[in-house]
Parts: structure tokens; sequence; C-alpha cells
């Protein structure tokens, strides 16, 4: 009797140790599976709206976005997309107490320039918090998270050029195309509440524009209408003889969604003629998915080179602003703030892989 007892004893663990080691097998697949974020629609980091990724030479992706309370530039890097979520995001560079660059601190972008680092953002401050303007950071040095980070103030005009700049302006960013190079941003002429316009021109330097701006494309159709006349957000992807600039359309709730320019790759950027606009967005909100307005999206590339987009989205539809996210300073009702989609902090970054059609259009599939 003691005997088959202590056979059966036997019998069950070794009958347990296969039930743990299939369930450990199962959650090894399982994590494996939620490794390949390019698949799923899962944050790659939580938060981090505006978000921009960039692969240097050194073999690292460089992370930075809008931070919730708006008030610092943060920086992170890891070897792989996945790693981007653990790796120590560092503050960089906090906002002043009053003044420009007080208030607002949107949509950096970190670009290796010359053989120089950048950081280019937009800011407003504290007695004009629509007063958005486009200003620059250079490196000291060549580790963005070790090394000091030097304001080189705003972005500048060309000489013969009174009009950029001059109102509220963001969302800038930076791309180089048959050996020149080039910076596009959303300005509103106008104020707060008048359409958002895209704007191209070539650069001279990393602070400066060299060409007069050029009025790339305005909110034409419903989509872009919804709640704002908007226009922002631009990132640049080239593929098979062309050039393309997404952008991002409408208030920034639910409504939010992602539009595309395109470009002979040989044509004149900056003449209108040259840019074909879509008539229908190309990322948009899905509910069986839940994902919820998504756009301002950036461009990089995997371990093997191949396309990838980083945008934000939401994972419901109604947002609600957070106190906690809102600085003292600002003396709207509780109401008021909670009704202000800009202060629910769950505009996570997330990940696709870029995919093309027949004629090298590119795609953007949520899965």
């Amino acid at each position: 009797m003691k005997a088959k007892s202590l056979i059966n004893l036997v019998l069950i663990a070794f009958s347990l140790m296969g039930c743990a080691n299939l369930s450990q097998l199962e959650a090894q697949d399982h994590a494996a599976d939620g490794k390949d974020i390019t698949k799923s629609n899962d944050p790659i980091v939580l938060q981090r709206a505006d978000p921009f990724v960039y692969k240097h030479t050194d073999g690292y992706y460089y992370f930075t976005g809008s931070v919730p309370t708006y008030d610092a530039i943060e920086i992170r890097r890891a070897k792989t997309i996945e790693g981007l979520q653990d790796a120590e995001p560092v503050r960089v560079w906090e906002k002043h107490e009053s003044g420009p660059m007080s208030r607002h601190i949107w949509a950096p972008e970190i670009h290796y320039l010359d053989g120089k680092w950048y950081v280019h953002f937009a800011a407003s401050e504290e007695d004009d918090i629509w007063a958005l303007r486009p200003y620059v950071l250079e490196l000291n040095g060549q580790d963005p998270l070790k090394d000091e980070w030097v304001e080189l103030g705003m972005m500048q005009a060309a000489d013969d050029d009174p009009k950029s700049f001059t109102d509220f302006s963001l969302d800038g960013t930076v791309f180089e195309h048959n050996g020149k190079r080039y910076f596009c941003w959303a300005e509103k002429t106008g104020g707060q509440f008048a359409a958002s316009n895209l704007y191209l021109a070539e650069m001279e330097s990393p602070i400066k524009l060299k060409t007069v701006q050029f009025m790339l494309t305005t909110p034409d159709y419903d989509w872009e209408r919804i709640d704002f006349w908007v226009n922002e957000g631009p990132a640049v992807i080239k593929n098979e003889g062309k050039i393309y600039i997404t952008f991002s359309a409408s208030a920034t709730g639910a409504s939010y969604a992602m539009g595309i320019m395109e470009a002979d790759e040989n044509a004149d950027l900056l003449d209108r003629n040259s840019w074909k606009k879509s008539r229908y967005p190309v990322l948009e909100t899905n509910e069986e998915k839940d994902i919820y307005g998504p756009g301002h999206n950036s461009f990089t590339v995997d371990e093997n080179g191949d396309p990838l987009m980083i945008y934000h989205a939401r994972d419901y539809e109604k947002a609600v602003g957070d106190p906690k996210m809102v600085p003292a300073t600002d003396k709207r009702s509780l109401e008021e703030i909670k009704a202000d989609p800009l202060y629910d902090p769950n505009r996570h970054a997330r990940m696709m892989e870029v995919k093309f059609d027949n004629n090298g259009r590119p795609i953007f599939e949520l899965y």
C-alpha cells in the first residue's frame, strides 16, 4: 500500500512538472508573440505623444516625444525598438519659469546634422500660452544623454521671409533630399483658432531657413476640419522614386487622423504643383482595434533596415483631461481641464510595419 502510494505521488509530481513546463512554454510563446510589436497595437512607450525615433550610426535607437506635463524634454535610447519601453528616460532640458520656452513644450525631434546633435521643438510662454514658436537645442558633445544641451533660440526665417514663425508655429521636422536639407512645419496665420497649414522651406543651417516659406497643404477636406482645421505633425518617407510627407489632421481626440502628400523624387519640392494630396485619411480611428486618434508619426527602420512607422494613439475614445498634468498657473475650472484632450496623458507611442502597394505607395495597416 505504501509502495503504491509512493508511485502515485511520483506520477502526480511528474504530471505537475509537465503542466508547469507546458505553462512556462505557453508563457514564453505568449511573451515572444508580445515582443513582435509590429504585428500588434500595443504601445512601445507609454504616455508619450508626438513620438520621434532616430536610429544613429552607433546602432542605438534614440526616442523622444511630448511628456504629459509638457514641461521638459526627455531622451531615451536602446539597441532595439522593444528596449525603448524599459530604457531610462533622461531629462535633458526643462522649461523656463517665465518668458519664452516656459509653457507647452511640444513635439521634440532629435536629429544628427553636420556632425552634431540637435533637438527641434515647440514652446510657448506662461503669459501667452498659444504663442507657440519653434526652438532649437544643440549638444555640446556627442552623448545626448550625458553631455550639455545648449539653447540656440528660436528657429530663424530666411532673410527675405517676413512671415515664417511670426504666429502659432510648431511640429518642425528636418529631412534631406537630393543634396538639400528642408524644414517642414505647421503654422497658423491668425492665432490659435485659425487654420493650421503645413509649410516647407530649404534650410541654410540647423537653425535658419534659406528660402521663403512655401505652403505645402491647408485643411481642404471634411476629415481635416473636425473641431479644428488642422494640418500638422509632418514626417517623411521615400520609396521607388517618390517622396512622401505624412501629416495629421483635425483635433487631438478620436477625430485625429493621418493623411499623405506625394511628389516625384526629382520634382521641385518647393513647387505646389509637384505635390498630390490624399483625398481620404490613410490612418484613422479603428474601434475594433481599440486605436483612437492615431497620428503625429515619425519613420525609422528596424534591425534589418525595413521601414517602420512610430505614431501615437489612445486605446479609448473619450479623452479626459487630468488635473495633475496641468501646471498650477492654469486658472481654468476643473470642468474645463477635464474637457481638454491635450491633458489626457494616455496617448501612447506605438509602431507598425510600413507596407507598400503595387505602385510603391506606403500603406498603413492596423493588425
